[in-house]
């Protein structure tokens, strides 16, 4: 045991990445508006480093400060997100409405999700923390399961937030043992999560996981069709099977979960809601099934699902009457020889076939790389935030406004102020009476 912990090569990384919100200066000489937030850094970073066995000079948390006037700061900040062990973020009324903090969310929730579906890292390391109070019934969907712990054992910290614990002097002793317990539960979240680093994602192209309000429908309606492993051709490898088409897994060498669980977590993470059903066991006696009159609509389609000729029929019949709005995903692993041998080929030019409409309309618009083919699980976690934004403005764009039932009430008109109140009346605006 000695010798393999003397032989394992040391963890230098930031224990901790600090996400918050910039509060704006109100007036030239109000100071920097953001100092209690590097007072807490501080305070946060001191506790690490005693309770750790990171070696002197050693970053024990990020804070980006001042980076966004400098040349660089958002490729410090990507490289941070992707090797940090903790991500941290301050909850406060400005947090959620922050493009920055939800992008910052996003690219690290992003990497939890991909070690999760790899089997390298199980537990969560998001560790968030009070700023201010917020109300928690307005959190957006993206971040409700993730819970709030009360670090400290006087009560004031859910009600008034880290801030409302530093300003007040006679809090202070209850602002330490908040702020040493939320050491405590980062330090634990880096043992337990045990987070392997990432590769830093592109600032400018990560979404933001804080949907803002009154952008469009959230709700997002998730269709798999795949066969399991008992329907699947004789010739065809059955690994990436299960007992229900939701089971599927293209990226088998890459994933240990399926695909519609890795693509529900990822469509939550970019506050939407997610309903996900299998496209063999959808309203099927409708000569329409799934096509997409309610809500957006992102089918995952394993072109080996073509060999079923009652599938390839409703496929074909989905595709007929798909609405704008419903777009399509094709994951051809790149590792799965199948997909690339004579068969494969066909069914890949069968699918050309039976869904022209939905591959026609990706291939104009900016879901183009979705339908060709994707190769990596890597690439399907890039592509389809862009799908779900596609798929999102084509509704907004193309969907009919439907008014409330009732009867049909005329549009109120403002009256003339020149006009007499009586049609019989002789006297004009302004003459005498």
């Amino acid at each position: 045991m000695g010798e393999r912990v003397q032989n394992r090569a040391p963890d230098n990384r930031p224990y901790f990445f600090l996400s918050y919100a910039h509060t704006p200066q109100w007036s030239p000489d109000s100071g920097d508006p953001d100092h209690w937030v590097r007072v807490l850094f501080n305070d946060l970073c001191s506790h690490i480093m005693a309770l750790t066995d990171l070696p002197a000079g050693s970053q024990a948390g990020f804070m980006d400060r001042e980076m966004r006037s400098g040349e660089g700061w958002p490729e410090k900040l990507s490289e941070n997100l992707a090797s940090c062990r903790v991500f941290v973020p301050l909850f406060s009324p400005r947090y959620f409405v922050s493009e920055m903090c939800g992008r910052e969310w996003y690219a690290f929730h992003e990497r939890m999700l991909n070690a999760r579906t790899t089997g390298t890292a199980t537990a969560s390391a998001i560790v968030p923390a009070l700023w201010t109070r917020v109300d928690m019934g307005e959190l957006p969907d993206s971040v409700r399961r993730i819970h709030v712990e009360d670090t400290s054992s006087g009560g004031r910290y859910l009600s008034s937030g880290i801030y409302g614990l530093i300003k007040l002097s006679r809090l202070r002793d209850e602002y330490d043992e908040t702020v040493y317990g939320l050491a405590e539960r980062i330090v634990q979240a880096a043992r337990e999560s045990r987070l392997p680093p990432g590769r830093p994602r592109d600032y400018e192209s990560t979404p933001s996981a804080f949907k803002p309000r009154g952008s469009g429908p959230r709700h997002i309606r998730l269709t798999v069709a795949a066969p399991t492993e008992d329907t699947v051709p004789p010739a065809r490898d059955t690994g990436p099977y299960g007992d229900d088409a939701l089971d599927w897994n293209p990226y088998q060498t890459e994933s240990t979960r399926a695909l519609s669980t890795h693509a529900e977590e990822l469509i939550r993470s970019l506050d939407y809601r997610v309903s996900v059903v299998a496209f063999d066991d959808e309203n099927p006696g409708d000569e329409t099934p799934a096509s997409g009159d309610r809500q957006p609509g992102v089918l995952l389609v394993d072109q080996w699902a073509l060999t079923d000729e009652e599938r390839r029929s409703r496929l074909k019949t989905f595709d007929a009457y798909a609405r704008p709005w419903v777009s399509a995903i094709v994951p051809r692993c790149r590792a799965d020889l199948q997909n690339h041998g004579e068969q494969g080929r066909r069914l890949a030019e069968e699918l050309e076939r039976v869904m022209p409409t939905i591959l026609e309309r990706a291939r104009r618009g900016d879901a183009r790389l979705a339908v060709n083919g994707v190769p990596t699980l890597k690439a399907f976690t890039r592509v389809l935030p862009d799908v779900v934004a596609y798929t999102t403005r084509q509704y907004l764009k193309n969907a009919e406004v439907r008014l409330p039932p009732g009867p049909d009430i005329p549009r109120p008109r403002l009256a003339d102020p020149y006009q007499p109140s009586d049609p019989d009346a002789g006297d004009e605006p302004g003459g005498d009476a």
